[in-house]
């Protein structure tokens, strides 16, 4: 299909009113519109190992602004300019797999969203709040009626990035030390922003004085340290603290600050040790091999001298992820943390990039609404997969090459 038949198609698309059409004739012209689509567009062109200079940091260059591409293939396209990122102007045939995904499931992260909505959304939520699609033709349809794709590249025009996934862990607990139950979750000591950086993870967890000074920030204790950690990297996670009575509580554990030491992956560290080989330090991997070698576990999560401390909160609706940078509930499968010099909060995104288990693509809409240290670059990406065992299998095995698509409302510059 050719450009300038997609965007005669687009332009129909974007005159078309959603309430001059009945609910079935409405979700016939959407599937009409992403057949059309699917049969015309360009096949997508295979992803390859991610580059080891995407996603470099740049310097600011201030306000985004407009101009114009050089190279033949972008002649003519609008190009808006990020601090680390530049997005260029494309056309939803562009889109791998676009109509194909279950986009009606956005609906709640995008309205999420629409609580602290970016510059320029106001608008585009009031709509979204009112016209709520049936299914998800109607989903599909809505989003090129309001919103416009670009692609994401670096500044030095890299389109392909990288994508990894986190979730929020869901662990048993105690209130007091009990058994196997003796690694405490801390909440911030009252010294923390006075001394900069603070002690590491192995002073904190092996000087006697310093855990007698931090006994009082005792929140919880896990039963095994590795869970620590991962509540740590992932920044927030579930507890269910069991009573001595037989009572259970849930409470949410949030990210109340950490001890400004420098991050360093236990992964690699058992890599660099020969205990395990490059590609085989997901989190099963690492919790596998830990559980074989308990005299050694300290040595190797040590390597790490960054600890984060905590707050509790009352977990609430267990059916909602924890708040994400933006301010929002994160919801599984449809949000992702993403640098935000790169990417304004709020924005829909369409990925394309593999499934961590079948290697298949994996093409979806999801919404920017959290950050994180390691979350840096251009097309850059952290997927929330949700809570649990589960979750934590899934997100211990991405790390695949990305592709991302922002979109964004018609006539607003981002």
């Amino acid at each position: 299909m050719s450009s300038a038949k997609a965007a005669k198609a687009s332009s129909k698309i974007t005159s078309m009113s959603s309430a001059s059409v009945s609910g079935m004739l409405r979700s016939v012209a959407a599937l009409a519109i992403l057949g059309l689509l699917a049969a015309c567009s360009t096949p997508p062109t295979a992803l390859t190992p991610p580059n080891a200079t995407a996603g470099k940091s740049t310097p600011s260059l201030g306000e985004p602004r407009s101009s114009e591409t050089e190279s033949p293939p972008q002649r003519n396209r609008q190009v808006l300019l990020r601090e680390r990122s530049r997005w260029v102007a494309a056309d939803w045939s562009e889109l791998p797999g676009w109509g194909e995904d279950r986009a009606s499931e956005l609906w709640p992260a995008l309205l999420q969203g629409c609580v602290r909505p970016a510059p320029g959304w106001a608008e585009v939520c009031a709509q979204a709040r009112m016209e709520a699609p049936q299914n998800d033709a109607e989903a599909s349809l809505w989003l090129m009626q309001h919103l416009r794709p670009y692609r994401v590249e670096s500044l030095e025009g890299e389109g392909q990035g990288l994508l990894t996934g986190y979730f929020e862990p869901q662990l048993e607990a105690k209130r007091r030390p009990q058994g196997s139950f003796q690694v405490p979750v801390h909440a911030a000591p009252a010294d923390l922003q006075q001394r900069r950086p603070y002690f590491t993870r192995q002073q904190i967890e092996s000087e006697p004085q310093l855990r007698a000074r931090l006994r009082k920030h005792e929140l919880a204790f896990l039963d095994d340290p590795l869970d620590l950690l991962v509540l740590q990297i992932q920044g927030s996670g579930r507890l269910r603290i069991s009573a001595p009575d037989g009572s259970e509580q849930w409470v949410r554990m949030a990210f109340s600050g950490h001890n400004d030491q420098p991050y360093q992956s236990v992964g690699k560290a058992l890599i660099e040790r020969g205990e395990l080989r490059p590609g085989e330090a997901s989190w099963p991997q690492i919790r596998d091999w830990l559980r074989r070698n308990p005299l050694r576990a300290s040595e190797v999560l040590w390597s790490n001298p960054r600890y984060v401390f905590f707050r509790e909160e009352p977990l609430g609706d267990p059916n909602k992820g924890p708040r994400g940078a933006q301010g929002v509930p994160l919801t599984p499968g449809r949000s992702v943390a993403v640098d935000r010099a790169s990417i304004p909060y709020g924005t829909p995104l369409w990925l394309d990039s593999l499934d961590p288990l079948s290697l298949q693509p994996l093409r979806r809409l999801a919404m920017a609404q959290d950050t994180g240290s390691a979350i840096t670059g251009a097309v850059r990406a952290d997927y929330f997969w949700g809570w649990g065992r589960e979750a934590e299998a899934q997100a211990g095995r991405m790390k695949n090459p990305l592709r991302l698509w922002a979109l964004w409302p018609m006539g607003n510059a981002p």
